[in-house]
């Protein structure tokens, strides 16, 4: 797959884009979701801390080796300190699966709150939602925002807690061992944290604009590959353009997977060199200190090992910030969808119907259908139309057909205008008319999916 040397315009980042804001008020519903798991997540920041501590052992070991152990032929403690090396990674690697599985267990735990509150949320959102919200939006929302979350939850959330743990301890050792020799290692810091900063603004960007594409392209699949949208390429022929189409999406998906690939290639050789060049100016001064005596070769080495446990933990913090406001941008997004006012909802003194006979009584009902936004006046006519939701059927072949299935009526504002009826219990009743004339609408009100916009509906006095 070629470029045409057009390589530069994957690693671009327009400042003027949107930028994630992470608010009190967000943070806070975040925590509502989080504070079941108090308990184990306290537990799994003491595990991050053990952890941290145990990994400075190593560098200390190997300082006393070189320093005492081998210099003096101490056979005894040379069998301690390979016997501590090998005990230290076992029992890091033992708390750093329990930590995991803490980690696992809070965040599954989380995110299958949040999925299923939004799931009952949605199941209580009325039939217009769902006609004017494409369905692969909606699938989105349940699948890839909320595994966005739980990524948060169980990645990016521990990762920051665990860099900041090792970053300060690592200091904390490197200062004690050498106070100057630290200052000096901090001089290369603002190679790391410059382009970190950078890079995470462009990655915030590219991941942005990733989910949205994976969003339409799942709206497009869901639109075309299901038994009604399948019967409407076919019968308006239109399978052309929606490969057509399929193709654009895919295309630009693919794109932004190989502009994230190549500023991660470039970041992360970046951030090697800067890492050698500051180990081999620990070793240039370092080696001058030992020379003079200021310090010894396994402190020197130590050093150099902490050293390279420190440039990792700050490259990742000196973009903390975008990171944890991207991570929070999936909780966002769900958020939005649980903020979504229910437009058919039962009164406080709603009678439940334990026995039905089947009186239904229309009062002077009159109905206009919701208006879409930006699509102007409803048209009565539009009632007639099954309420397929985009996700459903092909929005772009309903739109852009030149057959309209409408034809019978001129389009009107009101789709029922003051409609009275009264029907028995057992009575059979037959709506008649011309296409348009409210008889489909009429049948959405019965079940509740819309309520009317003027009267009543009673079923059996209530």
């Amino acid at each position: 797959m070629a470029h045409r040397g057009n390589w530069w315009r994957y690693i671009m980042y327009d400042p003027e884009r949107d930028r994630p804001r992470v608010s009190r008020t967000l943070l806070g519903r975040v925590y509502r979701y989080a504070r079941p798991y108090m308990g184990s997540i306290l537990l799994t920041l003491l595990t991050i801390g053990v952890v941290s501590l145990l990994e400075l052992i190593p560098p200390l070991l190997y300082r006393e080796l070189i320093d005492h152990t081998l210099p003096n032929r101490d056979f005894g403690r040379l069998n301690l300190l390979a016997g501590i090396m090998v005990a230290v990674p076992i029992l890091s690697g033992l708390l750093g699966v329990f930590q995991r599985y803490l980690n696992a267990r809070v965040g599954e735990g989380i995110i299958y709150d949040l999925r299923q509150e939004l799931y009952d949320h949605l199941q209580h959102m009325s039939l217009r939602f769902f006609t004017h919200t494409k369905s692969g939006e909606i699938i989105s929302r349940l699948n890839n925002d909320v595994v966005g979350a739980q990524n948060a939850i169980t990645g990016t959330i521990p990762n920051i807690v665990t860099n900041t743990f090792v970053l300060v301890s690592t200091l904390a050792v490197m200062i004690s061992m050498e106070w100057r020799l630290t200052l000096i290692s901090v001089i290369v810091l603002p190679l790391f944290i410059l382009p970190a900063k950078r890079v995470g603004r462009i990655l915030r960007e590219i991941r942005r604009r990733a989910m949205e594409l994976n969003a339409e392209m799942s709206n497009a699949i869901g639109e075309t590959l299901n038994v009604n949208g399948a019967l409407l390429v076919k019968t308006f022929g239109r399978a052309r353009y929606e490969v057509e189409r399929f193709r654009r999406i895919n295309r630009q998906v693919r794109d932004i997977g190989v502009r994230r690939a190549l500023v991660g290639r470039w970041f992360f050789m970046g951030l090697g060199i800067v890492g050698a060049l500051g180990t081999a100016l620990v070793y240039w001064i370092g080696g001058r200190f030992v020379l003079e005596g200021a310090m010894t070769i396994g402190g020197i080495v130590a050093f150099a090992a902490y050293l390279g446990r420190l440039y990792g933990p700050i490259s990742a913090l000196s973009n903390v910030q975008v990171e944890f406001a991207q991570a929070m941008v999936s909780f966002e997004r769900v958020f939005e969808y649980l903020d979504l006012p229910l437009e058919i909802t039962d009164r406080p003194d709603a009678v439940e119907l334990d026995q039905v006979r089947g009186e239904i009584v229309f009062e002077h009902v009159s109905f206009r259908y919701p208006t879409p936004p930006g699509k102007g006046e409803p048209a009565a006519a539009a009632e007639e139309q099954a309420p397929s939701p985009n996700g459903s059927g092909v929005s772009s072949v309903e739109e852009q057909s030149p057959v309209s299935d409408l034809p019978a009526l001129p389009t009107r504002l009101w789709a029922l205008e003051d409609i009275s009826f009264h029907v028995e219990p057992g009575e059979l009743v037959a709506l008649v008319g011309p296409s348009g004339a409210g008889k489909t609408t009429i049948t959405y009100l019965l079940p509740r999916l819309y309520d009317p916009t003027e009267g009543r509906i009673l079923l059996d006095g209530h």
